[in-house]
């Protein structure tokens, strides 16, 4: 039995975020992916790991439209294993992840995996060159038929859907350049899918190593997979583990690290950091009016890590030449603490190339 507590401290430690530098070959969070939305997305998730991003290029790593189809970093010496563990685990699954466009092909009879791989195979075709993702879309919606597509009423144009779209790019073998919007595709050189994704980047498995102790549905949720695929793919290597009166599963491999997690230090997560994605909400953040202000439905903050609890939000403000970092704390902070904070306001400043103003403590 541990407590909400020992959870985060396990977390933290697991997710390197405790640590005062380290590689790329060596980050862990990399085999799962590193979400890059917003401003400070990946490249600002592997500084808070430690990983020093300024001289990040193409040929280490690739960015890639994933886990409920949003863009990941992966190291691009991994890119045939994660693209194996991508792949759906049914096409019952694979309608699951493509949500409303799953309705009009079965309706069509046309299974989701095949539309999947129908959809990547003209995705290959068109991409032959680095290609705005508008001109393929626009392509694509010239050669497939009806079942595919949808009227979309912003652009007063019809379109393909959008998840079929993203979750078939990397079964074309297509990656995002770095750093463009609206974003570029263009081919993988030298891709080739690997024939199992193994141990490391099994999905399942990298949740529960890195998010655990954790339930079916948890991971389900954060793939947007069905809970009885999951189920269906449980690793045998687990225990038992009670958090706050709920039964989990651990990596029995982790079971010592999560009896003796501590954790030390602060850091201002970004609102799309792997750590604040984890699907028990309520073992990260107990409080419902909290974690409103957490997860809002529009516009997050990030988040304030202080010794494995979260103790706040955080959100950057810049204006002219004037860049501040607005703290809300849930509780009072030590000087130590604010000290600690402040130290990692400073670090942002520097990660964007500005420099910074001063911290706000909101009361």
């Amino acid at each position: 039995m541990v407590d909400s507590r020992q959870v985060l401290r396990f977390r933290v430690r697991a997710q390197q975020l405790d640590r005062g530098e380290g590689t790329l070959a060596d980050t862990a969070v990399l085999a799962i992916g590193v979400q890059n939305t917003g401003p400070d997305g990946a490249r600002w998730a592997l500084a808070a790991r430690g990983v020093d991003v300024t001289a990040l290029s193409d040929e280490q790593v690739v960015l890639l439209w994933t886990v409920r189809g949003a863009p990941h970093l992966y190291r691009r010496a991994d890119v045939g294993r994660v693209v194996a563990a991508l792949e759906p685990f049914s096409d019952a699954d694979a309608g699951k992840r493509i949500y409303d466009a799953a309705k009009p092909l079965k309706a069509a009879g046309i299974a989701n995996l095949a539309a999947l791989d129908e959809v990547a195979a003209r995705m290959r075709a068109i991409v032959t060159m680095p290609t705005v993702k508008g001109d393929v879309s626009g392509r694509l919606a010239a050669v497939l038929p009806e079942p595919y597509q949808r009227f979309c009423r912003p652009c007063d144009a019809t379109h393909i859907y959008e998840m079929p779209f993203r979750l078939a790019a990397v079964r074309a073998g297509l990656e995002l350049e770095l750093d463009t919007s609206p974003p570029v595709l263009r081919r993988i050189t030298g891709f080739r899918r690997a024939a199992s994704a193994g141990d490391r980047f099994d999905l399942v498995r990298a949740y529960l190593r890195l998010l655990g102790p954790a339930t079916p549905k948890h991971v389900a949720d954060y793939l947007d997979a069905p809970v009885k695929d999951v189920k269906a793919r449980w690793p045998d290597d687990v225990i038992e583990v009670t958090v706050d009166g709920q039964a989990r599963s651990l990596l029995a491999a982790d079971e010592e690290a999560l009896d003796s997690a501590d954790a030390r230090g602060a850091r201002l997560l970004g609102p799309f950091d792997l750590f604040l994605q984890a699907k028990d909400r309520t073992t990260l953040v107990p409080d419902t009016a909290r974690a409103k202000e957490l997860w809002p439905v529009l516009g997050r903050p990030g988040a304030v890590l202080v010794d494995g609890d979260l103790v706040g939000t955080w959100r950057p403000r810049k204006s002219g030449r004037t860049f501040t970092v607005a703290v809300q704390p849930w509780q009072p902070l030590s000087r130590t603490a604010r000290a600690a904070v402040t130290a990692q306001a400073e670090r942002l400043a520097a990660h964007r190339a500005v420099s910074l103003t001063r911290v706000d403590f909101g009361s």
